[in-house]
């Protein structure tokens, strides 16, 4: 187990801009940072990240939390897991409570899949630097690609040896499960390799673990396939992983563009040679999934594949699945014969980048021009050429998009603009009936594996019945979230939780709502045990109820905007409401004691009228004074406030 001061140490270090910034393309409004959330599918950043709070929270489906939060949601680590990630992102050493030996084997246990893939990343690249067969067939293959030493250990380059079981016994002999060898795909159900006399490409999680394997096979004439990938598993899924993409998001980001290529190869070539921000689908058709781990880090995408006929019908494959997820998509095509590997060797770096930023084509000019060539002078094939750019056009889900891209196509092919707008709006409804169709028929069931609607179309959540004193409750308990710890008299050093806490303390059993009760109790305790009160106690708090409380009340989905200073001279005469906590706390223990008192006169009242009828004179007399001592009470309360109360 990690040391309790330990787990601190990270609590009190890391930032959650730094971390959610390596899984969310995020740029700055006003303090805070926003994003697209990697939820839900989202057509307009609703996904909040706050520097100063240390936390996220995403304004559409309701997640948010602190920076270990989002590593147990985003990659389904655990607690541990999520706490030695940011410790070996920010260099802290922590402290474990067990024997070191104790700590690998319990690391073992919750990480096996990934130890079990980093010992054979280990050995394949072990067998290619340290053995003659390695050297001369894998080294040299990857020398001839131009590959450096530095590139092929960053990209986990290797070589499975040319023997029946060589991996499989060594492993085994170093004492890894055979069972997770098997599961893994790295040993067959016979025990002998899977990968064997093959380059070994890793393929990395977006974590940077290795979670899979591509083998090559250098002989030409094998009837082997090419390329045999690893099986999926719990660490891997084919369509939901992008080759190099750990290596690219940085790139991606900075640069607000993604170049997607089809091979391996390609993405290490252009990796090498200063171009980052490429990926590639990994050993497969691009899908729906990898399209959408793009869309986290950039909305820009550029295809860049082989200019013969196999590489323009993978282009286009790919062009109406990044479409249907609004991404805005320019193709460029390498000359014939050429990819992209060879074409940089050829043309070098510089020239390269030049080629693809003066070749990249929008999706209209690309397929307009390449399918006019099939049709020729035929004008049934023109008339089929237009059915299948329209259906192209239809699949964009930005209306605006659509209809300039509309104007583009009538104005290349010399076509009424109408007649397209026609063409499409027939085919939208087309869609959108068979989607109809297909929820309607989908059992309760499958309904979570339907597409989720885009937060425009999401219906709204009906939040529950508010009773009681819940308001004013609820408010008292997001002034002890947001500001518990802030001093509120420097003379007596008391702070918000305990001015609050002083002035409640006497009805804490009178709450409506039994969370905010139970939290004001936690509060008096703390502060009795003299413990700090401070929002990261309540965000990292065990119970997920108060977590998520705690980030609702501490995420701001508005903030005051710079500009009433900079551009137009206006200042603010007060500290902002959230700030302000002298005038908050004041105010709020004051609507809170009206209610409480308006509550115990209307619960009086009800005594009085049953001693009048039931005729117990001296029981009637107390209460009434009674009555009229909360009266006084109740109009001095709201005197303060500034209230009329309409009551007797």
């Amino acid at each position: 187990m990690i040391a309790p001061k330990s787990i601190q140490a990270v609590l009190d270090t890391v930032k959650v801009e730094d971390i959610v910034g390596e899984f969310v393309a995020l740029r700055r409004r006003g303090v805070n940072l926003i994003g697209l959330c990697p939820f839900h599918n989202e057509k307009t950043p609703s996904f909040n990240v706050s520097p100063t709070r240390n936390i996220y929270k995403c304004f559409g489906c309701g997640k948010g939390g602190d920076a270990v939060t989002f590593l147990m949601e985003h990659e389904q680590y655990t607690f541990p897991e999520a706490i030695r990630y940011i410790a070996q992102r920010y260099s802290i050493e922590l402290e474990e409570t067990v024997t070191s030996q104790e700590a690998i084997a319990e690391k073992q246990r919750a990480d096996s899949l990934y130890i079990v893939n980093e010992y054979a990343l280990q050995f394949y690249q072990e067998q290619l630097f340290e053995t003659d067969r390695g050297r001369s067939v894998g080294l040299s293959y990857f020398k001839q690609r131009g590959f450096s030493e530095a590139t092929i250990r960053k990209f986990g380059l290797g070589y499975a040896s040319d023997q029946r079981d060589a991996f499989t016994l060594r492993a085994v002999q170093e004492g890894y499960n055979i069972e997770l060898l098997r599961q893994l795909g790295l040993s067959t159900q016979y025990d002998t390799d899977f990968f064997r006399d093959r380059v070994m490409f890793t393929i990395h999680g977006l974590s940077g673990k290795p979670v899979a394997f591509a083998g090559r096979i250098l002989q030409k004439d094998a009837k082997a396939p090419k390329y045999i990938n690893s099986p999926e598993t719990e660490i891997y899924n084919k369509s939901k992983t992008l080759y190099g993409l750990f290596f690219a998001k940085k790139a991606i980001r900075q640069q607000d563009e993604c170049i997607l290529v089809e091979g391996y190869t390609d993405v290490i070539t252009l990796h090498q040679a200063g171009v980052e921000n490429v990926v590639a689908s990994s050993g497969t058709s691009l899908t729906v999934e990898q399209v959408q781990l793009i869309k986290r880090y950039t909305p820009n995408v550029k295809i860049l594949y082989d200019g013969d006929s196999a590489g323009v019908k993978a282009a286009l494959r790919g062009l109406d699945i990044v479409l249907e997820q609004d991404l805005n998509v320019k193709i460029v095509l390498l000359p014939d014969n050429e990819d992209p590997d060879s074409y940089l060797a050829k043309a070098g770096a510089t020239a390269f980048q030049d080629y693809i930023q003066a070749q990249a084509q929008d999706f209209i000019t690309f397929k307009t021009n390449l399918l006019l060539q099939e049709a020729g002078a035929d004008p049934v094939k023109k008339a089929a050429l237009v059915k299948d750019i329209v259906s192209t056009i239809a699949r964009i889900p930005d209306p605006v998009k659509r209809a300039f891209f509309v104007q583009e196509c009538a104005r290349t092919m010399g076509l009424s603009e109408q007649l397209l707008v026609g063409e499409t709006n027939k085919l939208l409804i087309h869609t959108l009936k068979k989607r109809e169709e297909k929820r309607a028929a989908a059992p309760p069931a499958a309904e979570a594996s339907l597409p989720l609607p885009t937060m425009s179309d999401a219906p709204t959540a009906t939040a529950p019945a508010i009773i009681g004193d819940e308001f004013q409750e609820k408010d008292i308990v997001r002034i002890l979230i947001t500001g518990g710890d802030i001093i509120l008299d420097e003379a007596d050093q008391e702070t918000v939780a305990e001015y609050i806490v002083r002035n409640i303390e006497d009805v804490l059993d009178e709450f409506d709502n039994h969370l905010y009760q139970r939290i004001a109790k936690e509060v008096q305790n703390r502060l009795l045990d003299r413990l700090p009160v401070n929002a990261q106690f309540f965000v990292q708090h065990p119970s997920p109820d108060i977590r998520e409380l705690a980030v609702t009340s501490l995420a701001f989905p508005h903030e005051y905007s710079e500009n009433w200073e900079k551009r137009h001279d206006i200042y603010l005469t007060q500290k902002k409401p959230e700030h302000n906590f002298n005038h908050d706390s004041e105010q709020a223990l004051l609507r809170f004691k009206l209610r409480k008192i308006m509550r115990m006169c209307d619960k009086n009242l009800q005594k009085i009228e049953t001693f009048n009828q039931s005729g117990e004179t001296e029981q009637l007399i107390i209460h009434m004074k009674v009555q009229r001592k909360l009266t006084a009470i109740r109009n001095q309360v709201a005197a303060q406030l500034g209230t009329v109360v309409l009551k007797n």
